[in-house]
């Protein structure tokens, strides 16, 4: 039982929920003060380094969440579809008379299809229409491979667009203009950059963890605030994303410096694929004097 219930299909919540919680959180972040003993750059190293407007970044993340919107709508209708296939199928093998060997017959067909990677579904339909939800460890499960996989894809392509000279001039140096990063900024990124490395990185994630719609909502939501997070700008005490992350707002922001462009491409969960091929760069967080803090990268 989820609050949404009733009210919005779980399909409509993982579209636009982590859309709504972008800007709520992002908003929140904008709305703050100064906080000028906590910023990773100064206020005015962001107005002289930055060479494009708040304007121009929001609209560009809008397109970018139209995209997402569109994907995500096909991506759950097709999840649907495949559901549907699934237990029209077995229900025409059914016996008439055996309840047992119908459960045990959807079960086995959607885990042997899961397991052969076909289609990667651990849920089912039942009779009544009614998705069956899979266990909490299951989801968990299923969220921790949906992490691994979004870390995967967006490394390697990620990289791959800093070392592709074309790419990167035509594509990606878009969101390299955010020198420094601000939350709402997170998602600023050239729309087929967007669509290759984001979109495309989540519904890969959504099919090769098997998980439902309704997993799909907290994965995608915890995936979309911690990447406003990662761009905040500000270190923030008792943040929970710094606190229980190594790949957090400082690894990210040494990125976006001019000596760490080339290291710490790992997004946006774990550092795992920059430390096993060498593109991890470690950081000091100093204090300025002048108020807030540095992430100053310290080659190994």
């Amino acid at each position: 039982m989820v609050f949404w219930e009733g009210y919005l299909s779980d399909e409509a919540m993982g579209t636009f929920a982590p859309i709504v919680l972008y800007w709520l959180y992002a908003g929140i972040y904008q709305l703050l003060p100064p906080l000028d003993q906590y910023r990773l750059h100064t206020r005015k190293e962001e107005e002289e380094k930055n060479s494009v407007s708040l304007s121009v970044v929001i609209r560009g993340v809008l397109l970018q969440q139209l995209v997402q919107a569109t994907v995500a709508q096909a991506l759950f209708m097709k999840g649907k579809d495949l559901v549907f296939w699934v237990n029209t199928f077995s229900w025409k093998l059914r016996p008439a008379n055996s309840m047992a060997v119908i459960d045990r017959l959807d079960r086995e067909w959607v885990r042997r299809e899961s397991y052969w990677g076909i289609i990667k579904l651990t849920s089912r339909t039942s009779s009544s229409g009614i998705t069956v939800q899979p266990s909490i460890l299951v989801q968990l499960m299923q969220i921790v491979v949906a992490m691994l996989v979004m870390d995967t894809w967006q490394y390697f392509v990620h990289r791959y667009m800093h070392q592709n000279k074309f790419l990167y001039r035509h594509i990606h140096s878009q969101h390299h203009r955010l020198v420094v990063p601000y939350a709402i900024g997170a998602l600023y990124n050239h729309p087929l950059e967007g669509l290759l490395l984001d979109t495309f990185g989540g519904a890969l994630s959504f099919l090769v963890s098997g998980m439902t719609a309704r997993t799909a909502v907290i994965f995608f939501c915890f995936a979309v605030t911690k990447t406003v997070d990662d761009h905040c700008g500000l270190w923030l005490p008792g943040n929970i994303f710094h606190l229980f992350f190594q790949n957090n707002t400082a690894y990210h922001d040494v990125h976006h410096q001019l000596q760490g462009a080339k290291y710490n491409y790992s997004q946006p969960f774990f550092p795992i694929w920059d430390k096993i091929l060498g593109t991890h760069m470690p950081y000091h967080l100093v204090k300025r004097p002048e108020g807030g803090f540095e992430a100053r990268p310290v080659k190994d």
